[in-house]
């Protein structure tokens, strides 16, 4: 008897997965593009910082709050 054969990883990756890889890809060539020194106005403090620290800084923060926002799923 031959035993069924196993799926590629490739194949186990969702629609969702691939595109939040896809996604990631794009948003770490846009922060690595963009490495010039920005100013940044918060309030009454300016920090000069280089874009790519702000960038993913944002993105950390927005990964965060969806952590924390997300729902369960039932």
């Amino acid at each position: 008897m031959t035993e069924p054969s196993k799926p590629s990883v490739l194949a186990r990756i969702s629609p969702k997965q691939w595109l939040a890889i896809a996604l990631t890809v794009l948003v770490l060539a846009f922060i690595i593009e963009n490495r010039h020194k920005v100013d940044i106005e918060f309030l009454l403090i300016t920090v000069t910082s280089p874009m790519w620290v702000v960038l993913s800084a944002t993105l950390l923060i927005g990964w965060i709050i969806g952590l924390l926002t997300r729902r369960t799923r039932r």
